[in-house]
C-alpha cells in the first residue's frame, strides 16, 4: 500500500513541476529546481504528520517548496555577489558550535548537582539583605470573600459565622460556601494583586487602604449577588514588598545564583585539573607578540 505521504508528494510533484516530467535519480522524484540545485521528495521526509488530511498535506508541501525555492534564490544570489572572505563563517560556526556544546554540558552538569532546596532561613537572610530591592508595584492584599444570591437567612448564617473566632470561623464559613455560594475566596495567607481582586470583586482597590482602615469587612450588593468581604492585611504600591509576597521569587533567585556558581565552578575544576595533570601548554607571551 502506497504511504499517504508518498502520494501526497506525487500530487504536489505534478503541482510545482512544470509541463516537464520532474527528474528521478537515485535521490529520489524532483519536486524543484533552483538552477543546479534540486530538491527531492526524500527531503520531505517527517514533514507531514500522521493523521494529516490529503488537502492538509498538500498545502503544507507546496508551502515548503516555494519556501525552499525563494530560500535557495536569495542563498544563490548572495554566493555569487559576496566574496570569498565575506562567505568564510568557519570560526563562527565553530564558536557557535562551541558554544552549544559547553551549554548542553553545563546543563547537564547543573542538572545533576543542583541543590533546589531553599530553607525559609536562606530566603529571610537574602530578603533582609535586599529588602530595598524589594518595592511593590500595585497595591496588594490578604482578604477573603464570598457571594451569595441575595437572600436574608444565607446572610445571617455567614454573618454568624464571621462572628466567630478565627480558628472556627474558616471551618464555618467553607462548609457554609459550599452549599451555599456562587463564588468564595477564604486563604486568608496569599497576597492578591490589584488585577486579580478586581477581576473577581466589584470594589475598587486603587485606594484599598480605605477598606481595611474603615471597612475591615465590606458588604456589597450588585444585581442579584452578594459580595461579603473581609481584608486581613493590605501593602500599598511604592511600600516595601513583604516577605511572603517576595518568597517564591528569592527562591528562584538563589536557585539562579546556585547555578551560575556550579558553571563557574566547573570551568575554574577543569582549568585547574588541567594545570595539575599537564594537559596544555602556552606559548604567547608578551615578547612574541612583538
Amino acid at each position: 500500500m502506497i504511504r499517504l505521504t508518498t502520494f501526497v508528494i506525487v500530487l504536489i510533484w505534478f503541482t510545482v513541476a512544470s509541463c516537464d516530467r520532474p527528474i528521478a535519480n537515485k535521490q529520489g522524484n524532483v519536486l524543484a529546481r533552483v538552477n543546479d540545485t534540486y530538491l527531492y521528495d526524500t527531503d520531505l521526509k517527517g514533514l507531514v504528520p500522521e493523521g494529516t488530511s490529503p488537502n492538509d498535506s498538500i498545502s503544507l508541501i507546496r508551502n515548503f517548496v516555494r519556501s525552499w525555492v525563494k530560500t535557495t534564490l536569495i542563498v544563490q544570489q548572495a554566493e555569487n555577489n559576496l566574496s570569498s572572505r565575506q562567505l568564510n563563517f568557519e570560526k563562527q560556526l565553530n564558536d557557535y558550535k562551541n558554544s552549544l556544546i559547553i551549554f548542553e554540558y553545563e546543563r547537564e552538569w547543573i542538572r545533576q548537582n543542583l541543590d533546589t532546596i531553599v530553607t525559609d532561613d536562606e530566603v529571610k537572610k537574602y530578603y533582609e539583605e535586599h529588602k530595598y530591592d524589594f518595592e511593590l508595584k500595585e497595591n496588594i492584599a490578604k482578604l477573603m470573600f464570598v457571594v451569595l444570591d441575595s437572600d436574608l437567612k444565607k446572610e445571617r448564617l455567614f454573618d454568624k459565622a464571621l462572628s466567630l473566632p478565627d480558628s472556627l470561623m474558616l471551618d464555618s464559613l467553607e462548609n457554609l460556601s459550599k452549599m451555599y455560594s456562587t463564588d468564595f475566596y477564604l486563604d486568608t495567607a496569599a497576597w492578591m494583586t490589584n488585577n486579580w481582586i478586581e477581576d473577581r470583586l466589584p470594589v475598587e482597590v486603587y485606594n484599598p487602604s480605605f477598606y481595611v482602615t474603615n471597612n475591615t469587612f465590606v458588604k456589597i450588593t450588585e444585581g442579584e449577588d452578594l459580595y461579603l468581604i473581609r481584608f486581613i492585611d493590605y501593602r500599598i504600591k511604592d511600600d516595601m514588598s513583604p516577605i511572603d509576597f517576595e518568597s517564591s521569587h528569592i527562591r528562584n533567585i538563589i536557585i539562579n545564583k546556585r547555578k551560575m556558581h556550579l558553571a563557574k565552578k566547573l570551568r575554574e575544576d577543569i582549568y585547574e585539573n588541567a594545570i595539575l595533570n599537564n594537559e596544555f601548554e602556552i606559548y604567547y607571551n608578551e615578547q612574541n607578540s612583538h
